[in-house]
């Protein structure tokens, strides 16, 4: 049976300081638990095993700035799952989970199936970890580290860490996941039934399968009212007393081998300087040949816990273009010289940052010139004065001109929430600064206790992406030629309106005094810069395609 990992201050104190002895035992120790919580929230896709390498390659390079020894495991999950949804953001994964919902998916790689096997579970027990296979990808995340908690691996504070949230909200999203598992669970059973039920067959007449969300529900509406499906889900019982005390899927011996030699290759000066590559080669990592930039040269900035890339391509030929800069949110696989760039115009990006005082006004906003901005292009309805908004994904505005655009974020979490692909900017001819946020507020404020702008308890929360600076109620920008901005929203409603402002507005929005009353919980906070060093915004391209933006900006 596999002990919950523990640990030593003085343990992560030695890592901290580069202990080879030390970081090996961490790695050694802890390497099951990740490899669960992975494996169950990537339904033991073929990729579990680059993931787990990466997760652990980050550990080994990043133990050194840990903040607070004591939260070392709180830390490790918070960056396994992380690493999980940076892996869902790439196409790979996205053709991956096309393949799982047509029924297309590896079934020989099935997390459920392997902890069936491999921890030699039957009957109630069984049926349980095959409930899994009918999660989506979020619920699998929240049962994958619930199970680690009821299993006696994690507690729940290290539970709601990993989550990103608190210990009363994280309680919401498991009560809401154990449901959603129950209601897998009755499935399964009712479907393993003998002789099974003629109206359920009739029900499932067209499924192909593959367990999925989709199915779960519609198949769940006759098993909920069948008086014969009834009778062989009556007696269920809970799932936390079948998964109390079960062990871990044991860690394949290739990846653990591989794990452990990045611990012992790493000496304390190498920690911060390649480490993480010489890690992926010994460990066999295929994530080593997916570079997010090949060819770039790039240096790595850490900003808020998040690791963001910043790459320089070579200088194109016509003098007249400038240098690209590439910010991603994944790291780069390689790590050269950065080229000087001619112009300090677009080195500076957005990047993961904490929110001022709410009672400290804001910096003096530099006045650029500014004439008279055009918006125009594909998108819905006009209001907040006739601004037009952009409400579905696909629609776009083209804002041309010289001078400062609002754009406002509406996150309509109450009609749907969930996926929150960034919002893009393309075909940048000019210049684009991002001087300004404002609105009152941040959207991750709360709005009434244990309630933002972002979500509630009882809806969930919008999550953005890994490495995505936390928007405010309005974003402010100033243009100097033209550029296209796009809705790509998918599971989160999210409406945003675009409209042109004068300086004073601007200064306006940003300097009114915090007023609850009003909704106003903050001064506004200046970012301009007043020259070429004003950050531009993380999804900018000169390029058209929109699809080729997200996690990446090239300006």
């Amino acid at each position: 049976m596999y002990a919950r990992p523990t640990y030593k201050v003085e343990t992560v104190l030695a890592a901290m300081a580069g202990d080879r002895d030390a970081i090996d035992e961490l790695v050694r120790s802890h390497l099951p638990l990740v490899y669960n919580i992975v494996g169950r929230a990537m339904n033991g896709h073929p990729d579990v095993d680059d993931v787990v390498q990466e997760t652990m390659a980050r550990v080994v390079t990043g133990v050194s700035g840990l903040r607070d020894p004591g939260s070392f495991r709180s830390w490790l999950v918070a960056i396994a799952l992380n690493q999980v949804r940076e892996w869902r953001q790439a196409p790979d994964a996205a053709l991956a989970a096309i393949d799982e919902a047509m029924g297309m998916a590896d079934a020989a790689s099935d997390f459920a199936a392997l902890t069936v096997t491999r921890l030699g579970l039957s009957g109630q027990r069984k049926e349980a970890a095959e409930a899994a296979r009918w999660l989506d990808a979020d619920d699998r995340e929240v049962l994958a580290l619930w199970w680690m908690e009821v299993a006696g691996e994690l507690a729940r504070a290290e539970l709601a860490a990993a989550l990103g949230t608190n210990e009363q909200h994280a309680a919401v999203r498991v009560q809401r996941t154990k449901r959603r598992l129950e209601t897998a669970r009755a499935v399964v059973c009712a479907l393993a039934a003998r002789p099974p039920c003629s109206e359920l067959a009739a029900v499932a007449q067209t499924w192909n399968g593959a367990p999925s969300d989709l199915w779960r529900k519609r198949l769940s509406r006759h098993v909920r009212d069948c008086p014969v499906c009834g009778e062989h889900v009556s007696d269920l019982v809970p799932a936390e007393r079948l998964l109390a005390g079960l062990g871990l899927v044991a860690v394949p011996a290739g990846i653990a081998a591989g794990l452990l030699e990045i611990a012992r290759t790493a000496a304390a000066p190498a920690v911060k300087s390649g480490l993480l590559a010489k890690g992926k080669a010994a460990a066999g990592s295929a994530l080593a040949a997916k570079p997010i930039a090949a060819t770039a040269a790039g240096v790595t900035l850490i900003a808020g816990g998040a690791v963001v890339v910043q790459t320089l391509l070579p200088e194109p030929a016509p003098p007249r273009r400038a240098t690209p800069v590439v910010v991603s949110s994944s790291p780069a696989s390689s790590r050269r010289p950065v080229r000087p760039a001619r112009s300090p115009y677009g080195l500076t990006v957005d990047t993961v940052d904490q929110a001022p005082p709410k009672n400290r006004p804001p910096a003096p906003l530099p006045r650029r010139p500014a004439g008279t901005v055009a918006i125009g292009g594909k998108h819905g309805y006009s209001r907040y004065g006739g601004a037009p908004s952009i409400t579905h994904r696909g629609d776009y505005v083209t804002v041309t001109g010289r001078g400062y655009v609002q754009v406002r974020w509406g996150i309509l979490y109450r009609n749907r929430v969930g996926a929150f692909p960034p919002a893009t900017w393309t075909g940048l001819k000019g210049k684009l600064f991002h001087v300004a946020s404002g609105g009152g507020r941040r959207m991750d404020d709360e709005q009434a206790p244990g309630v933002t702008w972002m979500g509630s308890p009882e809806t969930g929360f919008a999550r953005l992406p890994r490495g995505q600076q936390q928007m405010w109620q309005n974003e402010f920008y100033y243009l100097d030629g033209r550029v296209t901005f796009h809705n790509n929203e998918s599971g989160t409603d999210i409406d945003l309106t675009v409209a042109p402002k004068s300086w004073q507005e601007v200064w306006a929005d940003l300097s009114a005094r915090p007023d609850p009353a009003k909704g106003i919980v903050r001064y506004g906070l200046t970012r301009d810069t007043g020259d070429d060093r004003a950050p531009v915004p993380q999804y900018v391209t000169r390029a058209t395609n929109p699809e080729r933006v997200p996690q990446r900006s090239r300006v």
